[in-house]
């Protein structure tokens, strides 16, 4: 029975002990924790936010734009871009985008659809000037390619700048210009001008 008073009383000094010693070593862990944790920087929970909104606001640009309006004589604008930046204060430059797609639906239901790596709008002409390769196809069945492009932002009017190299319904042409707009009795007309030659391809079977 002794030994068993004896037992008790040490298991009973040691729960003690354990009682005090415990929540102590818990404290000196969690202050550890904080003695020599690395501190915490905000900036650090999103890395690559601060650079990106440094970047948007040196540089201002606007994804995916998409632009649309209606011309004088009735035809539908829409232009998509990968990227379109504001304009220079002071200049004729109202913006520009890069990697543009413009489809005009004209009154008469036929389409034009123009691609171009560039495009710049000049706020004196009302037109957008598309640089780096241009590409036209018409739903009369014409695709052309030129080195740049003059449209009009207020009515039809598309005009190559420069040369054009083009396939239709006739064959394949070259030409010094060409031009889509209003023809003199009111209906759209397709002109390749300045010097055209032209290789007949007859369709196949006639």
């Amino acid at each position: 029975m002794m030994a068993v008073l004896g037992t008790d009383n040490v298991h009973s000094r040691v729960v003690y002990w354990l009682k005090i010693v415990m929540p102590l070593a818990a404290l000196a862990l969690l202050a550890t924790l904080f003695l020599f944790g690395r501190p915490i920087r905000p900036e650090d929970a999103i890395p690559y936010a601060s650079t990106d909104i440094t970047d948007r606001v040196k540089d201002p640009r606007v994804t995916d734009p998409v632009f649309a309006s209606m011309t004088a004589d009735g035809a539908a604008i829409t232009i998509t871009a990968a990227e379109a930046r504001p304009g220079v204060a002071g200049t004729d430059n109202a913006g520009q985008a890069r990697t543009v797609a413009a489809l005009i639906e004209m009154p008469d239901t036929s389409t034009a659809q123009v691609t171009a790596p560039l495009v710049q709008i000049d706020s004196a002409t009302q037109q957008a000037i598309l640089t780096g390769g241009v590409k036209i196809v018409t739903s009369t069945g014409y695709t052309a390619a030129m080195s740049g492009m003059a449209v009009s932002m207020i009515r039809t009017d598309l005009a190559s700048l420069g040369p054009v190299k083009a396939e239709g319904p006739p064959g394949k042409l070259d030409a010094g210009a060409m031009h889509l707009g209003l023809g003199p009795l009111g209906g759209y007309q397709l002109d390749f001008t300045g010097g055209v030659t032209l290789v007949y391809l007859p369709k196949k079977g006639l």
